[in-house]
């Protein structure tokens, strides 16, 4: 056996070594931010969710699993009891956040086909506008739209000499006006990964199944969505994250009416000051986002093994 022979599997070998040491050492950064300030806090979350609330706030170290009692009916100790009101509020904030997904998915799955069929300079303008409302601070936005529904408003305003209306339509402190303004507040993030997806589109495909006679819904429905699912699915889970968890919005909008699962978690931790109380809640939001993105990447590797065993 020659030496070339040999020594090729050696420098095989320490050419792999050497692209994982490059790859750790660039993925280092960023391992480490996320270490300190995502795992480490989630980590002090979680502590605090089983760990007894203090007297007058804070907490007290030891065990106390109860607080998952009051959501879930057990465990529950001898001073808890479950109270039904926080599964409501729950499921009220998975509906809205699934509401706002769909709505900004609506507005901006025809927009993204839009824009990119403008010209370049034209495609440029219309991303800056729709980037331009994270140039304002959020509360500034969202107080545009308390001005906006409020009785005195300009709907209402403008209803009212148009003659359509009688009296001012009550429509801030609703779930109606929060669903407005977590769309208004989130639309920019689904509309940038569904546009992502839609410039990559190859058109020749879409042009390949309008010649051989599919008709404009076969088309879109086994060539164009399929090819922009993956901006679809991106954008809906950075939308539905932050609208399940939103506070700002709901309590601007909501007022007392309308209370969204951030908005007892803030409770329990500013006024209620049950830290482990607090705690649990956040925890239950983390478990209901992580088990969807479970399901999202089980399916997409279902997916990836049937298109794969089709070839």
């Amino acid at each position: 056996m020659s030496i070339a022979a040999i020594s090729a599997p050696v420098e095989h070998a320490s050419q792999a070594a050497r692209r994982r040491r490059n790859l750790a050492l660039m993925l280092a950064p960023i391992t480490l931010l996320l270490g300190i300030f995502f795992v480490v806090p989630l980590g002090i979350m979680a502590l605090y969710s089983v760990l007894t609330p203090g007297l007058y706030g804070g907490v007290e170290w030891s065990f106390y699993p109860y607080s998952y009692g009051r959501v879930l009916g057990a465990p529950l100790g001898a001073g808890e009891v479950f109270d039904p009101v926080y599964l409501e509020i729950l499921l009220r904030s998975l509906k809205m956040a699934f509401l706002t997904v769909l709505l900004t998915l609506l507005i901006s799955y025809p927009a993204a086909f839009w824009v990119s069929g403008l010209s370049p300079a034209r495609r440029n303008l219309a991303m800056f506008l729709i980037t331009l409302p994270f140039f304002a601070n959020l509360l500034i936005r969202i107080y545009a739209w308390m001005l906006i529904l409020r009785p005195s408003g300009v709907i209402n305003t403008v209803l009212k000499e148009l003659g359509l209306i009688d009296k001012p339509m009550m429509m801030i402190f609703s779930e109606g006006a929060v669903v407005i303004g977590l769309v208004y507040v989130l639309l920019p993030f689904m509309f940038l990964p569904v546009y992502a997806s839609v410039e990559r589109l190859d058109r020749s495909l879409v042009q390949a199944s309008a010649d051989l006679g599919a008709t404009p819904l076969q088309t879109f429905r086994r060539v164009i969505l399929p090819l922009t699912l993956p901006g679809i699915i991106g954008g809906s889970i950075i939308v539905f994250i932050p609208a399940l968890g939103n506070f700002v919005v709901a309590s601007l909008l909501g007022g007392a009416k309308v209370l969204m699962f951030g908005n007892i978690i803030t409770q329990q931790f500013l006024q209620a000051r049950n830290w482990p109380f607090g705690a649990a809640l956040a925890m239950m939001v983390m478990a209901t986002v992580l088990v969807m993105l479970f399901i999202y990447v089980f399916k997409v590797m279902r997916s990836d093994q049937r298109t794969a065993g089709g070839r």
